[in-house]
């Protein structure tokens, strides 16, 4: 490896390291300041299986050190999330550079989109998704069990759940890079359409409770947003080429422009 290709490569560390300390930063500032109600934002969390609990029945923690601990890791949880635009940018600002003058245009759309459509993911399973499948668990228990949760497993669950959401809102800002960056056309984005309603199914299966009620309320969500994908790469992907090839294409054939 050359002098300038050695610097080179260290400057990129050196901006990586602190671009990552920038986006912990962010989260750990959140965090600090949500930390005097963690307790509040547990209750929070917890109020859709509370719902369904018989009256007088309570959630449980069989750690010693689990009363404490599970507020924390999901007041942290909620940090990074309302950090997650912060974090976003960080990551865009450092590729951004490698990128295209069009591509860099991108940025702000593509980080505040990924960020809101995460955040519906979250949201829409904590409102719609959570309440139906304790409900549906709850009805199908014997009546000779009291279920008393507890707080740790019931933290794991619903974290997977949320991740699972709200990657599953990504499809459209996915579907829309692929075809803007022409990578795959909207075309072949619409013959794969089979597979991919396959493949929700079997993420879906893979991901969620052994319920059907939350594989459909994941499988689904993510076939519809793939069709909006769609919807929105026709509006914003140009025709193509007279030679029929695509954008990528022209700039391979023409050279990058502006940087």
């Amino acid at each position: 490896m050359s002098g300038d290709a050695q610097e080179t490569f260290v400057s990129h560390l050196v901006e990586l390291r602190d671009r990552l300390l920038r986006a912990i930063v962010a989260v750990l500032v959140v965090f600090v300041c949500l930390m005097p109600w963690a307790g509040d934002i547990y209750d929070l969390l917890a109020l859709p299986m509370m719902d369904t609990l018989p009256e007088g029945t309570h959630m449980i923690a069989t750690g010693v050190v689990t009363p404490f601990f599970v507020p924390v890791k999901v007041t942290l949880m909620v940090s990074f999330v309302l950090a997650l635009p912060v974090v976003l940018y960080q990551a865009w600002a450092f590729i951004a550079p490698g990128l295209y003058a069009h591509e860099r245009r991108l940025a702000i759309p593509l980080v505040l989109g990924t960020s809101l459509l995460f955040l519906l993911g979250m949201a829409f399973c904590y409102f719609f998704v959570f309440g139906t499948v304790f409900k549906f668990i709850a009805e199908f228990a014997p009546k000779s069990i009291v279920p008393a949760p507890d707080i740790e497993q019931y933290l794991s669950f619903v974290m997977t759940l949320f991740i699972a959401f709200g990657l599953t809102f990504e499809v459209p800002v996915i579907v829309v890079v692929l075809a803007k960056a022409g990578i795959v056309s909207v075309e072949k984005l619409k013959e794969a359409r089979p597979y991919v309603i396959v493949g929700a199914f079997v993420i879906a299966a893979i991901v969620t409770p052994p319920d059907v009620v939350s594989q459909i309320m994941l499988a689904v969500p993510m076939c519809l947003l793939y069709e909006l994908g769609l919807v929105i790469a026709r509006m914003v992907t140009k025709p193509a080429t007279p030679a029929g090839g695509t954008e990528l294409d022209r700039i391979e054939a023409h050279g990058p422009g502006e940087r």
